[in-house]
């Protein structure tokens, strides 16, 4: 079977069947209680009235007419259809009532009294037989109609419930279609298809969190492909540079200052294809987790572009890949060195739960519009000319690092002008 609401309502439609059968049995189990009961409880009266009936009734040798007589009263006063037989099983007495009884029911009604005298005490129970059957119930239950009656009620509960579980069952499978439809629609191209989110129970919690998840699958699509443009574009320059410059040499000959140009565009080309690469791995594996030694990472990279270090930490350790955070202060010192003016600085600080690496300039500074903006793939700010160095992926992959290491990299003003760019790393408690 292949749709579910119909698996689910069936299960329903089960689970209740199975409810109403057991109900039955128990309902009957509790009947034939209830009337064993009654029964007892019948015998043990009749039984006392027999007693008391015999005390009251005239002597077994006393005239017939006399026993007759008073078992006709007796019969009016307790209200019961009586008779009473001799020793030999001779009809002594009975009531008109019991005649009519008989004869309606017959021998399967009729219940026997013995009395002590030898005497029999003849009593009609009609409500013991239909058809010469015992039924499993007292008079109290209705008869076979009270049977009936719960059989019935037990027929109307089961299909009241099966009526009203099918609605829900197909609203809450329905819904299900609308997302399996939604993913589909998504997964064959359309990527700005969104499903809707309908209530707040589990099915629109799913609905949210694949539009949720269709929102980052579409933005990253979009990051893609931005960053192949873009690196198409980047990788244009350098290429026709190089061209220009072989056909130059072709031309001219020999040339240092054509050597020197060729050497530039091949070594921009070749940090380009290693940014990009390195821009891929980052988003598609995980990075090596091991203890880190921040500050001597720190201190190695400060000295080669000649910016200053302070800190007042003995250690900075953090859990993460060793390449990848020293590519990280690399880059962020390498920027700073190309626009941060004549003045430049990092110092490392400890704040609570995080390691925060501080790189300090005194250049042009940041536009507030534009501080998010310079952690995208191959954006430059206004006047940063291509001839100043860089292919425009250094800072994205500052924020990539960070972000794999748990960690968050911001750009700030910095008091005097420039800027200040903090990079904040998890500390390994």
């Amino acid at each position: 079977m292949k749709s579910l609401y119909l698996r689910i309502y069936l299960t329903v439609v089960a689970v209740l069947l199975a409810f109403a059968l057991v109900g039955g049995w128990l309902a009957q189990r509790q009947m034939e209680s209830e009337r064993e009961q009654f029964e007892t409880n019948q015998e043990e009266r009749l039984q006392a009235m027999a007693v008391l009936l015999q005390r009251a009734l005239p002597a077994a040798d006393a005239p017939a007419h006399e026993q007759a007589l008073a078992l006709r009263q007796w019969s009016q006063q307790l209200r019961l259809p009586l008779a009473l037989e001799d020793e030999r099983g001779q009809r002594l007495a009975s009531t008109g009532r019991f005649e009519r009884l008989l004869d309606q029911h017959g021998p399967a009604a009729l219940q026997v009294l013995p009395l002590s005298d030898g005497r029999r005490l003849l009593l009609l129970r009609p409500w013991r037989a239909r058809g010469a059957q015992v039924l499993p119930f007292p008079p109290g239950w209705g008869g076979a109609r009270g049977v009936h009656a719960l059989i019935l009620l037990f027929v109307l509960l089961f299909v009241a419930v099966a009526l009203g579980a099918y609605p829900v069952v197909r609203r809450l499978t329905r819904r299900l279609e609308a997302l399996k439809q939604g993913v589909e629609r998504f997964g064959a191209g359309d990527l700005a298809h969104r499903v809707e989110v309908d209530g707040r129970d589990e099915v629109a919690a799913l609905a949210r969190s694949f539009n949720d998840s269709a929102q980052r699958v579409a933005s990253l699509l979009q990051a893609h492909q931005s960053l192949v443009a873009n690196a198409s574009h980047e990788l244009r320059s350098p290429l026709a540079r190089l061209k220009m410059a072989l056909a130059l040499r072709d031309a001219q000959g020999p040339d240092a200052k054509l050597d020197a140009e060729l050497s530039r565009n091949l070594a921009e080309l070749d940090a380009l294809i290693e940014e990009l690469l390195l821009s891929a791995r980052l988003e598609a594996t995980e990075p090596l987790r091991a203890p880190v030694d921040l500050l001597g990472l720190l201190a190695e990279e400060a000295a080669q572009t000649g910016i200053p270090l302070h800190s007042d930490c003995g250690s900075a350790i953090v859990q993460g890949d060793e390449r990848l955070l020293r590519r990280a202060l690399r880059n962020l010192l390498e920027n700073a060195r190309r626009y941060g003016g004549a003045e430049q600085g990092v110092c490392l600080r400890q704040a609570p739960g995080q390691w925060r690496v501080e790189v300090e300039d005194r250049g042009a500074g940041v536009p507030d519009a534009l501080r998010e903006r310079i952690f995208e793939p191959f954006f430059r700010l206004p006047g940063h000319a291509e001839v100043a160095g860089g292919v425009g992926l250094g800072l994205a992959l500052v924020q990539q690092i960070a972000q794999v290491h748990q960690g968050h990299v911001r750009c700030l003003p910095r008091e005097g002008g420039g800027s200040v760019f903090v990079l904040s790393l998890p500390r390994n408690e």
